[in-house]
């Protein structure tokens, strides 16, 4: 994949977010916007997979861990999402050790519990990998 098919796939991915927000408004569980957003990858034909196993390796050996992603899509892109009042910089680090752990160049934090999700409800990460993918 290029940098733009990231960003397509990010702009995809976002518009999804901004359908379930619109129709559910803020204030929520996040579960229940975990599995509206579930149906709408579905109904847009997005792949992804949901509540995806995290492998932690530490010095050689695989560490039994229960970590999980919210959302891997095209398994390409890290979605995490939240609905609190506020995304705290504890939650970013997770989706940036996630994309590490994972070995992925981009991730995409959305928070549910605002009022434009657009403006002020998510955000995007890129890594290291990001940066050696090719433009086009």
């Amino acid at each position: 994949m290029t940098k733009q098919d990231y960003n397509d796939l990010t702009y995809e991915i976002i518009g999804a977010c901004i359908e379930v927000h619109k129709a559910l408004g803020p204030g929520l569980l996040e579960t229940v916007y975990a599995k509206c957003l579930a149906h709408e990858f579905h109904l847009q034909e997005i792949p992804f997979q949901k509540e995806l196993f995290i492998p932690v390796e530490y010095k050689g050996i695989q560490v039994q861990s229960d970590l999980r992603c919210d959302f891997l899509v095209e398994d390409a892109i890290v979605l995490e999402i939240k609905s609190k009042e506020k995304v705290l910089p504890i939650d970013e680090a997770i989706l940036i050790t996630y994309m590490k752990l994972l070995q992925k160049p981009k991730g995409i934090l959305v928070n549910f519990k605002c009022l434009n999700l657009f403006k002020e409800g998510q955000k995007t990460y890129v890594n290291e990998l990001f940066r050696m993918l090719p433009e086009n």
